[in-house]
Order: C-alpha cells, then structure tokens, then sequence
C-alpha cells in the first residue's frame, strides 16, 4: 500500500512541475497554440492524422 501512495504523491509532483515548466515557457513565448498542443497530443497517443503529422 504504501508503495503505492508513494508512486501517486511522486505523479502529482511530476505533474506540478510540468505545469511551472509550461507556465514559464508561456510567460516567455506567449500561450500555446491550442492546435498545436492537440496535434502532439495525437502523436503521443499514436494516432496518425494530417493534423499531426503537420504539427
């Protein structure tokens, strides 16, 4: 068990340093491009559209 709440406080860190990371590059580079963001998401899934392989 505690294997296991340690494994999820470990993701919940990751993901909040995640969100600083993006929020820092968006405070340099502007907002991501919503498109974008979804066009490396379908990359990351494996889906293969126009739409990410443009991306």
């Amino acid at each position: 068990m505690s294997a296991y709440v340690e494994a999820l406080v470990q993701r919940q860190l990751e993901r909040e340093r995640l969100r600083e990371l993006i929020e820092d590059a968006e405070a340099v580079n502007g907002p991501l491009d919503p498109a974008a963001v979804e066009a490396k998401r379908a990359i990351l899934r494996g889906e293969s559209s126009a739409s990410a392989d443009a991306a």
